[in-house]
């Protein structure tokens, strides 16, 4: 039986905006990547490193499961 794809979502552009409607940039800075990554992530096109997932889920002090979920 063929496995499908899993795909990993997230709540960053959401979370951004919970907090003082933070911008891209500010997030990149916080963790260390450029801009240009916190926007793919956004859309869905990449999937951050495991730190840079707990990176960003520690900028919005919250656990990283409510920041990324896995969908099937």
């Amino acid at each position: 039986m063929a496995k499908s794809k899993s795909r990993v979502d997230n709540r960053v552009r959401e979370l951004r905006f919970a907090h003082d409607e933070m911008t891209q940039q500010e997030l990149a800075n916080r963790i260390g990547v450029a801009r240009q990554t916190i926007i793919a992530i956004e859309q869905g096109k990449f999937c951050p490193t495991l730190e840079s997932a707990l990176r960003i889920a520690k900028a919005f002090d919250v656990p990283v499961d409510e920041v990324f979920t896995l969908s099937e």
